[in-house]
């Protein structure tokens, strides 16, 4: 019996070292000793922030109606105020758009709130960014195939399918 443990105390000892000589070595030859660095911007392009909001109370939106349906920017208003948006205006858009669900016209700093915004029209909108939009609001324009807004189910959903803010054209993120 003292020969067995012996035996166990020098594997379990050599396996200790070897372990021990490995982490110090590891640790030595690291080449990542910093945290990575933000890169900034190529020149010329505009930084945008594709940051998903905390809450839906955090994104500001003027719905407008694109039908002949009257009183349907007003109806749509009071859903997205029931799940907690700030609504700021409801109106009339000058051009009808029968053909579409939504569209979406939103600037540098609200992408990943439009990101949010897509998945409450189940992804079935058509975005507008504008790069030299320079507010925090975001423009829902709400078209003729309009039905209504996705359960809080079915957005979670969507925002799972839709994954990170594509970048537009021109643009980087403001964060990494």
């Amino acid at each position: 019996m003292q020969l067995a443990r012996i035996r166990a105390i020098a594997i379990i000892s050599t396996l200790a070292i070897i372990g021990i000589t490995l982490a110090v070595i590891t640790l030595n030859r690291d080449t990542q000793s910093e945290a990575p660095v933000a890169k900034s911007c190529p020149a010329g392009w505009v930084p945008v922030d594709d940051t998903l909001p905390d809450s839906e109370s955090q994104v500001k939106i003027n719905v407008y109606n694109a039908t002949s349906t009257p009183d349907l920017a007003r109806n749509v208003a009071a859903d997205f105020t029931n799940r907690k948006f700030k609504v700021e205006k409801t109106g009339n858009e000058k051009k009808a758009q029968p053909d579409i669900v939504a569209e979406l016209r939103y600037g540098p700093k609200t992408v990943g709130a439009a990101q949010l915004l897509k998945a409450y029209f189940l992804n079935d909108v058509e975005p507008v960014f504008d790069i030299k939009r320079e507010n925090d609001t975001i423009d829902v324009i709400i078209g003729g195939q309009f039905k209504q807004l996705a359960t809080p189910t079915e957005m979670r959903q969507a925002v799972a399918a839709l994954g990170r803010p594509e970048l537009p054209e021109g643009t980087c993120a403001e964060k990494p």
